[in-house]
């Protein structure tokens, strides 16, 4: 079957080989004086969802550099909850009496976007960002958080842009299966639902299956930003062919399911047609994540189908060079990232192991 390949891009892909050192934040100029100060307040002990805070705020932070957003943006990614939200509580900075002393390290501006961005309702933004609640000027009006009466504010333009991008980001970082339970049906939540009840989802950190709603609601953030009066306000994120495609609820749950069913092993184990039909299947639904058409491409080398394994490895380059994170988090990005150079070098070179065991001498050249 013909496949929806990505073509890699030598820009982006160039751009994303530049964040896979982990000391790519101190080289960043607007971002590395700040990182001592985020630091200092605790960030790498507290956990977050697939790891710890430090690694959530890092995790966006990249995705808005791999985006090329401007500087504000990519602060207010590094700071995106340290005032708190109505999702966590953790507080690293206190509004009440620190914005002050947060203007003064990172600007009126980022700071103004990173109070906005903890103090709204996100989920009444991102409900209204995908029913395409936006007034022609680009304009949204918004609850804050906070006990009734809320206060009613009006995001401009250019923050309903920066909010939505950052929205982006944010969710692809963090969001796996057992958040998608605890967290069910986001952005409208069931609150009723008993911990001792559903303990079996409780259970932290569950199966680490890749989320089977979130990325079509991501792609919907993204088409948002196609709106007459926000498409110019920032650089677009080049996924989803530059937020211009939608991915479809019952795609991406059909996706995720046949992907899952390959790496359960719930597939025949002896010849490899019934696995590689799957996962053909699954990136024909969703071809806007690497992981299945990287795992794709490791049963073409295994069956001697080198051009079409070197493809297959290369539009998840392409892939994981737009994210900037992973999608599926059994490994991070940068695994993911070099799995697949390693594939495409051996795709390229016919140079797979025939052996088990020299999977293990793998090494890229």
């Amino acid at each position: 079957m013909t496949l929806p390949f990505n073509a890699l891009q030598a820009d982006l892909f160039e751009r994303a080989k530049a964040l896979l050192d982990e000391e790519w934040l101190s080289r960043d100029a607007d971002l590395a004086p700040l990182l001592p100060v985020v630091l200092a307040r605790g960030v790498g002990q507290d956990w977050h969802k697939a790891g710890t805070f430090r690694h959530h705020l890092v995790g966006v932070a990249r995705s808005l550099a791999l985006w090329q957003q401007p500087k504000e943006v990519r602060l207010l990614g590094l700071l995106h909850s340290v005032y708190g939200n109505a999702f966590v509580d953790l507080v690293k900075f206190d509004a009440s009496n620190e914005r002050e002393h947060l203007k003064s390290l990172v600007g009126e501006q980022a700071e103004h976007l990173v109070y906005l961005f903890c103090t709204m309702s996100r989920t009444q933004f991102v409900q209204k960002l995908l029913a395409g609640d936006i007034a022609a000027d680009g304009s949204m009006q918004i609850e804050r958080n906070g006990p009734e009466p809320r206060e009613t504010i009006t995001l401009t333009a250019y923050e309903v842009a920066a909010f939505a991008v950052v929205s982006m980001a944010d969710s692809m970082e963090q969001w796996f299966s057992w958040q998608e339970d605890i967290y069910s049906r986001f952005p409208a939540v069931d609150s009723s639902r008993q911990q001792t009840v559903y303990w079996a989802a409780s259970l932290w950190p569950g199966p680490m299956r890749p989320s089977s709603r979130m990325l079509s609601q991501i792609s919907g953030l993204g088409h948002a930003l196609q709106h007459a009066a926000l498409k110019n306000q920032l650089p677009l994120p080049p996924v989803f062919a530059s937020c211009s495609q939608l991915l479809s609820a019952g795609n991406e749950a059909a996706a995720v399911a046949l992907y899952w069913s390959v790496i359960q092993l719930d597939q025949p184990l002896v010849d490899l047609d019934a696995a590689t039909a799957t996962l053909e299947q699954a990136v024909a639904l969703n071809p806007w994540v690497g992981e299945p058409q990287l795992v794709l491409a490791q049963l073409y080398l295994s069956a001697g189908r080198n051009a079409e394994a070197a493809a297959a490895a290369q539009s998840a380059l392409q892939c994981f060079s737009c994210w900037g994170n992973a999608w599926d988090k059994r490994v991070q990005w940068d695994a993911w990232m070099a799995w697949a150079r390693i594939l495409l070098q051996s795709a390229e070179q016919g140079s797979w192991p025939v052996r088990l065991d020299k999977l293990n001498n793998m090494a890229l050249h």
